[in-house]
C-alpha cells in the first residue's frame, strides 16, 4: 500500500495524504522543532571565536618571536633576539618574554589578570633572581603596567594589532630601555 502511495505521488506531482501518515508528520515536525530548539540553545551557550577574543588579551595566546635593542646604563645599545609565549584564558594571561644578545640577556615571566580596564599581578626575571607586582590599565591588546621590586621599577607599554605586536621598557637599572617587535 505505501509503495503505491509513493508510486501514486510520483505520477500525480502530489504527496499522497493518509490517515497513518499524519501522526507520523506531526512527530516529524515535532522532532524537526525540537533539534532546531537543541541546535539553538547550544549556538548560544557557545563561546565563539569572536567572544572569546573579545577579552583584555584579545589576540594574544600563542608564541611569538622577533628582535629588537636594549639600551644599557651606560648608554650603549645592542640588538637582542627575543621570543614570547602568551597563555591566555578568560581574563588571565601567563607570559614568558625572553630576549639574548651576545653580551646581554632577560627571563621575564608574569601572571596578570585584567579586570575593569585595570591589570594586576606578579613579575619575576630569573637570570636576577627578582620579581614583584604589576599594576596598570590596558584592554584589546594595549597595556601600559608599571613593573616594580624593592629598588627597581619598569615602564612597560605592550601593542598587540593582528600577528604584530610591540613592546616598549624603560627602567632605572642596568639596562634603560629595550623596544622589541614581535610576529606571530
Amino acid at each position: 500500500m505505501a509503495l503505491q502511495l509513493v508510486s501514486h505521488a510520483a505520477v500525480d506531482g502530489k504527496r499522497p495524504v493518509s490517515k497513518a501518515s499524519q501522526p507520523s508528520n506531526s512527530f516529524a515536525k515535532a522532532r524537526r522543532l525540537t533539534f532546531a530548539a537543541v541546535a539553538f540553545f547550544m549556538a548560544a551557550s557557545a563561546t565563539s571565536p569572536v567572544q572569546a577574543q573579545s577579552s583584555a588579551f584579545a589576540g594574544m595566546a600563542g608564541s611569538w618571536s622577533g628582535g629588537g635593542t636594549v639600551t644599557l646604563d651606560d648608554g650603549s645599545s645592542e640588538r637582542i633576539r627575543c621570543r614570547a609565549t602568551y597563555k591566555v584564558t578568560g581574563a588571565s594571561m601567563q607570559m614568558v618574554l625572553a630576549c639574548a644578545s651576545d653580551a646581554y640577556k632577560f627571563n621575564l615571566a608574569a601572571d596578570v589578570v585584567a579586570a575593569g580596564g585595570e591589570v594586576t599581578g606578579n613579575w619575576s626575571e630569573s637570570s636576577r633572581n627578582v620579581g614583584g607586582s604589576i599594576q596598570g590599565r590596558g584592554a584589546g591588546g594595549s597595556f601600559q603596567v608599571v613593573a616594580q621590586a624593592a629598588g627597581f621599577a619598569a615602564n612597560i607599554s605592550l601593542k598587540t594589532t593582528g600577528n604584530k605586536q610591540q613592546i616598549a621598557l624603560h627602567a632605572d637599572s642596568q639596562f634603560r630601555a629595550a623596544n622589541i617587535s614581535l610576529s606571530k
